[in-house]
C-alpha cells in the first residue's frame, strides 16, 4: 500500500469538517468514507464538528487586521491550528436553500482571520505552492435542482483560498433526504471512500 506522505516523508494530514447540524446524517456519513479511504492510504485523521463548537460568526470587529490572528475567545481557537496543519481538507454539508449550513458557514466566516493574514506586508502565508494543499467539498440535497450546488461550491472555493489552498471539486448528490440514504446506497459511500483515497495519495 502506497502510503500518503508530503515534503521530507512526513505523513500527510488530512482534516475533516463535519457541517451538518444533524448527528449520522447523510454528509456525515460520506465524510466518514472520504475520511476512511484517506486513512487507507497513510493518512493521518483529524475530525471537527461543527455543530459541536460553541462559538459565533465573524463579529466583523477587525481585531485580525493587524496581526492575522482571531481575538474572539472560543471553540474556533481550536480550529485554527488545526486548519494551518492539513495537507487536505474536506468540507461535507447538507445544502440549506442552496447553500452550506449555519454551523459550517460560521467556522468558514471566521476564516476570515486567516485571510487578514494573507494580506499583512510580508506574509509567508502564500509562499508555497498550493498545489500541494487541497480542497474539498461533500455536498447532499434533497431536491434535483440544476443549481442546486453552485452556491456552496462558490462558498468552499474562496474558503480554500483564504487558507492558501486550492479547491478540486468534490462530490454532490441529489435526492438524499432521508438520515440512512447514504448509507442505504454503497456507490455513492464506494465514490466517497474513493475521493479519500485519490486526495492523498
Amino acid at each position: 500500500m502506497k502510503q500518503a506522505t508530503i515534503k521530507k516523508g512526513l505523513i500527510m494530514k488530512v482534516l475533516g469538517i463535519y457541517g451538518s447540524p444533524r448527528k449520522g446524517g447523510n454528509s456525515d456519513a460520506l465524510l466518514d468514507k472520504a475520511l476512511e479511504g484517506a486513512s487507507s492510504a497513510g493518512a493521518a485523521v483529524s475530525r471537527v464538528y461543527a455543530r459541536d463548537l460553541k462559538m459565533s460568526g465573524c463579529i466583523e470587529c477587525g481585531g485580525c487586521d493587524r496581526t492575522g490572528k482571531c481575538v474572539v475567545e472560543d471553540d474556533m481557537q481550536t480550529v485554527y491550528p488545526l486548519l494551518d496543519e492539513a495537507q487536505v481538507i474536506f468540507i461535507s454539508s447538507p445544502i440549506f436553500f442552496y447553500g452550506v449550513t449555519a454551523q459550517v458557514k460560521a467556522v468558514i466566516d471566521r476564516g476570515q482571520a486567516l485571510w487578514a493574514r494573507k494580506m499583512l506586508p510580508g506574509s509567508s502565508a502564500d509562499a508555497g505552492d498550493t498545489r500541494d494543499r487541497k480542497g474539498y467539498l461533500i455536498a447532499v440535497g434533497a431536491t434535483r435542482g440544476q443549481n442546486l450546488f453552485e452556491g456552496s461550491q462558490l462558498t468552499a472555493r474562496y474558503f480554500f483560498d483564504a487558507l492558501s489552498m486550492s479547491y478540486h471539486g468534490g462530490i454532490f448528490f441529489r435526492r438524499l433526504e432521508k438520515k440512512t440514504a447514504a448509507l442505504e446506497n454503497p456507490e455513492s459511500l464506494q465514490e466517497a471512500f474513493n475521493l479519500g483515497r485519490k486526495a492523498v495519495s
